[in-house]
Formats: C-alpha cells, structure tokens, sequence
C-alpha cells in the first residue's frame, strides 16, 4: 500500500507539476502585496481541490454520461500525458499564453488552478488512478501534492533566492521524460498490452 501510495503520489506530484506553476505564480504576482499573494496561492489550490474531488467522485460516472470507457480513456489521457511530457521535457511551456493579461487575483488564481493545476493530464490521471488503485489512496495522493503546491507559492520569496532557471528547467526536463513515460503506461494499459 505504502509503495502504491509513493508511486501515486510522484504520479500526481510531475502531473500537477507545482514547479511550472510557481513559476508563473511567482510571474503573475509580482507586483501584488504579501496578503494579495497569500490569497491568490490559497484560493488557487483551493479551486484544484474542488476541482480534484469532483473528478475523484464523479469521474467514472462523467466517463458513462459521455458513452465511453475506462480503456478508451486511458488511450487518449496517455496520448495528452505524453504532449505534455514531451513539452515538459523539450522546455516548452504554454503558461505566458494561459496567463495572457489577466493580472487580477482571482484570474490569476483561477488559471493556476486550471489549466496549469489540474488541466486535462490531472483529470485523466485522477479518474483512471481511482479506477485502477481507488478513491483513498488517489485522493490521498492528491491531497498531498496540492498540499506541498500551497506550501511551496506561499513559501515562493524564500524559494526564489535558492533557485535558479537552470535548476527550474532541469527539474521540468526530467518531470517531462517521467510524464512521457506514464503517457505511453496509459496507452499500453488501454490497448490491453
């Protein structure tokens, strides 16, 4: 159980990937107060959490209402993992698109949360974990990570004087290769391989 948890949890923590969204969390507030700041990490995370419960509750019954299934699922959720995985590890990132010039708090809060948070590879990656490990240990996991998510953009001052974008485009490049390698898990899994 302990070994399925920790794999979850990397699982969830290179897809949720907080590292891309502090750096864009730590972008788009720049020019906001410490309070300002504190309340756009909060109210990001938060909305991933709805977000996630709603997946983690609802998400196989969401699979049905749209007349499909868990393999076809796993087949196109694996084909975006490995986009994304690819973008990760090429360095590619669609934040400055996402953001545009939205600069309010709740803007910048709601665009963290989704797409960068939990966009189309952490919905995919919670329904199929919770079909293929259950509800407790996936929700655990995404807890977890969203958890160290917010503890790492309110931290984001004290983080930003130890790292540097070398470090920060590194880490995306082996999160990318990690995705890349679940996406293609996804696929086989889908295929009956």
């Amino acid at each position: 159980m302990f070994y399925t948890l920790l794999q979850l949890f990397i699982l969830f923590f290179v897809i949720f990937d907080p590292l891309l969204s502090f750096v864009v969390f730590f972008g788009a507030t720049a020019g906001m107060s410490p309070q300002e700041k504190r309340r756009t990490a909060i109210l990001a995370v938060t909305v991933a959490i709805a977000i996630s419960l709603v997946c983690l509750i609802f998400g196989e019954g969401i699979l049905k209402l749209f007349n499909t299934n868990i393999n076809d699922f796993k087949i196109a959720g694996g084909i975006i993992l490995g986009i994304l995985g690819i973008k990760m590890a090429l360095g590619q990132s669609d934040s400055e698109m996402v953001m545009g010039n939205k600069r309010s708090a709740k803007a910048i809060a709601s665009l963290i949360a989704t797409p960068l948070l939990t966009g189309p590879a952490s919905i995919t990656a919670i329904i199929i974990s919770v079909h293929d490990y259950g509800r407790l240990l996936t929700a655990i996991a995404v807890m977890l990570v969203l958890f160290i998510t917010l503890v790492i953009f309110l931290q984001a001052p004290r983080i930003t004087r130890f790292t540097g974008e070398t470090a920060l485009q590194v880490t995306s490049t082996i999160m990318g290769l990690i995705t890349l390698s679940w996406g293609i898990m996804f696929v086989k899994a889908g295929l009956g391989m």
